[in-house]
């Protein structure tokens, strides 16, 4: 969809410019959105292809001058990457509350993801791993604070328009990624690594550029800091930062000193990390004396959701790692006798979400005319028999090229397909779930916890890949998409038992 301005037809004067009808920030907040997301998208789908590149092949025609690591290596680094964006969500949200204010946090977080892109345009392992690390942490930031900024757009939550204003953004969100492994997927893989790697760089300037020059028309709640530090609070948080920066910074000395440092001295603790931190969240909510009797209940609930959510993510983002490895090396690189690289498999996602989400719209507004609308726990059952069954029909071109044999491109199609539609069933009704059902205490903090399941089930993926299980075998494959179904089953079977945790939450 263009970003065009449009005279507003209602709710503005005729002569106040609009986007689509909604308020002139949002257009601002759709191409910043749109530019981040292709930055990430597109680095994203170079990610474990430069991983694992390791010298030029004159047959194949490959590039070469990645970093040669091992397919296991790749997908737990891949894994790590994408469980520390959305872990980075939660300090990303609490400084926008309590430090800089959205707009300001949003500011630094777009230099912070160019920086990091920029280091990654640098060869060599050390600015690699520096690279993902800064793009990392500025999508945490971004991720956080840019969705809070749309809603300060709308006259509060009965805004008639503010359902339409986020639906729009979340175009934004997938024109990005769709655009971007077409431009810095096609250059990274087939010319120059550190060349995509840089046009992801260009992408985020395009997006921090245009985010300063339409600042203006954001609201003036942006720049509110909600909730700020008191000196109390800043000297004691500076404290423990700085003790437990010293702590590490000594530990990794000892061992670099003793030469026993690996790759795995800090992607295990980084992994054991991103498992360990969810459940001490929910745990710390749990036993909040605050909450009242049918909030507790309601957490109770919640987890049934957040495990589920956990195990479909963990399926769902090896879309990014295990698909894209089996793309690069057991699929035929043609579609109708023209070139389609590896990386472009990255843009059937959101391409089927811009496609499908409309259709999953209408049909669940004309299941509920019918009085047939499945509710929030059969949905998400649904998401979790498709996600397993993807990789249930991931096997069978797994064992097809078992013999060294190209399968058909349409097999990942067919997948990436099926996923999308599962993620239709789950993730906007999990994002509906969690405001519904978060206690009023931790209203704001909840989204962050269901950004968690992502964390929680990206680092089970990692976790497996350093523990030497080959995620990309089929016997593997077929044991996730097994206990997925199995899981998507468990969740039907007992809806009548989380429905009455859930209380009056439908």
């Amino acid at each position: 969809m263009a970003s065009s301005l449009t005279k507003a037809s209602t709710g503005t004067p005729s002569s106040e410019k609009t986007f689509f009808g909604h308020p002139r920030g949002l257009a601002t907040l759709f191409m910043t959105e749109m530019w981040e997301r292709f930055s990430y998208y597109g680095m994203r789908a170079l990610l474990v292809l430069y991983l694992v590149s390791g010298g030029a092949d004159a047959a194949t025609g490959s590039q070469g001058g990645g970093l040669a690591m091992t397919m296991a290596t790749a997908t737990a680094i891949y894994s790590v990457y994408v469980a520390m964006v959305y872990l980075m969500a939660m300090p990303g949200g609490w400084f926008g509350d309590r430090v800089w204010g959205a707009r300001k946090t949003v500011t630094i977080a777009g230099f912070v993801i160019m920086a990091g892109h920029l280091a990654l345009a640098l060869p060599g392992q050390a600015m690699f791993f520096v690279g993902l690390a800064l793009v990392a942490a500025g999508s945490g930031l971004l991720k956080a604070n840019i969705s809070t900024m749309v809603g300060h757009l709308y006259d509060g939550p009965d805004d008639s328009r503010r359902d339409g204003g986020f639906t729009l953004f979340y175009i934004g969100i997938n024109l990005g990624a769709f655009v971007a492994p077409f431009v810095i997927g096609t250059v990274g893989e087939k010319h120059n690594w550190h060349l995509g790697f840089a046009l992801a760089a260009v992408g985020m300037g395009l997006g921090l550029a245009q985010f300063l020059i339409g600042t203006r028309h954001l609201s003036a709640k942006s720049d509110v800091v909600p909730n700020p530090l008191s000196a109390e609070e800043r000297k004691s948080i500076l404290v423990k930062v700085v003790g437990i920066v010293a702590v590490v910074a000594a530990f990794y000395g000892v061992v670099i000193a003793l030469g026993a440092y690996t790759l795995n001295w800090a992607l295990v603790p980084i992994t054991l990390a991103g498992l360990i931190i969810p459940v001490a969240v929910l745990a710390r909510i749990k036993r909040d004396k605050d909450l009242s009797t049918t909030e507790q209940s309601k957490m109770n609930g919640y987890i049934w959701f957040f495990v589920a959510a956990a195990v479909f993510w963990m399926i769902y983002d090896q879309g990014g790692s295990t698909l894209s490895l089996f793309a690069d090396g057991k699929t035929a690189d043609t579609v109708f006798g023209l070139g389609f690289p590896a990386t472009w498999y990255q843009s059937l996602n959101p391409l089927f979400v811009m496609a499908l989400a409309p259709v999953f719209a209408w049909l669940w507004l004309w299941l509920s005319r019918k009085n047939q609308e499945p509710n929030t726990i059969v949905k998400f059952a649904m998401g979790l028999v498709l996600i397993g069954a993807s990789f249930f029909v991931f096997v069978v071109p797994m064992n097809m090229a078992g013999d060294g044999t190209k399968v058909s491109p349409m097999w990942l199609v067919s997948i990436y397909m099926i996923q999308t539609i599962g993620e239709l069933c789950l993730s906007p009704v999990g994002l509906s779930v969690t405001t519904k059902m978060a206690p009023r205490k931790y209203a704001s903090q909840m989204m962050g916890v269901w950004f968690l399941a992502v964390t929680a089930g990206d680092c089970t993926t990692g976790l497996l890949s350093l523990a030497g299980v080959d995620l990309n075998g089929g016997g593997i494959i077929a044991m996730e998409a097994a206990l997925a179904v199995v899981a998507g089953f468990a969740v039907y079977m007992y809806r009548k038992k989380v429905q009455s945790m859930m209380g009056d939450v439908h």
